[in-house]
């Protein structure tokens, strides 16, 4: 019994480090807008998206690359659903994506 605890506190662990540290890309869909202009959460503008999913809201900050800069105009002063796919990786208290892949939902 001590042992299957044991392996399942391991796998439990390791999922979880593999989650936080980022690993694979998601795709997310939710509404994308902007952390200082919309949200009012922040002192620069950022790309900001939020995923609702089973009642539970997630805030996720998009880092700052090439890609997500020439995205901001399209949510900056407007929120719009969007369709990110990115690494995720929790960033001191933040979940951060670093996407590959940003546009706009049809």
């Amino acid at each position: 019994m001590k042992r299957i605890l044991s392996s399942l506190l391991l796998v439990s662990l390791t999922s979880f480090s593999f989650a936080a540290s980022g690993g694979k890309e998601i795709t997310l869909t939710g509404k994308g807008c902007c952390a200082k202009c919309c949200l009012k959460i922040a002192d620069e503008c950022q790309n900001v998206l939020s995923v609702e999913k089973d009642g539970k809201k997630t805030t996720y900050f998009i880092a700052q690359n090439d890609l997500s800069k020439a995205f901001h105009e399209s949510i900056c002063k407007k929120p719009a659903d969007i369709v990110v796919t990115a690494e995720c990786a929790k960033v001191g208290d933040k979940l951060q994506l670093t996407p590959s892949k940003i546009e706009l939902s049809k």
